[in-house]
């Protein structure tokens, strides 16, 4: 007997459009204002250490995609009690990376390029496991792709420089984690 559901279509084809779709206008349907303007933080300070923009352009949309099929697939309630602690490991991840990134730029001469890296780096793995079912391996690609690279710890060591170009990145990057994390929402 055929397997065949509309439910499951569905929500392929909504992924499949929106990874298609991966602009601002899409991205705030799902996203806060002030994620998007972190995201927009994230994208100045790949373009500057990259000096490419075409690669600060595919790491932000990767991120986004990401963000956005994960968003679907909460939504349409498709990740197991098991997943779902999984997913409750890495919010705290998040929230754990969002508090050093916070304390490294508050606290000077605290940074610690392995500390903020190894955080990043075991997000991406439980994120992995998360989706390990239900996104393809584009898109286990895509989440390589954006923790390796925002994990990079020369980028890292830049971004945290005092004197540094990207400061003024990080400054937004962190008022926005902040705000986040004051509203509950990281």
């Amino acid at each position: 007997m055929e397997t065949f559901s509309s439910k499951d279509m569905a929500l392929k084809a909504q992924k499949k459009i929106l990874s298609q779709m991966a602009s601002k206008s899409v991205a705030q349907m799902f996203i806060d204002e002030t994620s998007s303007e972190i995201l927009d933080e994230l994208y100045r300070v790949s373009k500057e250490y990259t000096r490419n923009r075409t690669e600060a352009q595919k790491v932000v949309k990767d991120l986004i995609k990401v963000m956005v099929k994960i968003a679907v697939l909460f939504r349409h309630n498709r990740f197991n009690d098991d997943e779902l602690q999984l997913a409750q490991s890495f919010k705290k991840k998040l929230h754990q990376g969002a508090m050093t990134a916070i304390s490294f730029y508050e606290v000077d001469f605290t940074f610690d390029k392995t500390v903020m890296s190894d955080i990043l780096k075991e997000s991406r793995d439980i994120l992995l496991k998360l989706v390990n079912t239900h996104l393809t391996a584009k898109s286990h690609g895509r989440i390589n792709h954006v923790f390796n690279h925002y994990s990079d710890p020369e980028l890292l060591t830049q971004l945290y420089n005092p004197s540094g170009s990207l400061k003024p990145h990080l400054t937004k990057i962190c008022n926005g984690l902040n705000k986040l994390l004051e509203d509950g929402t990281l």
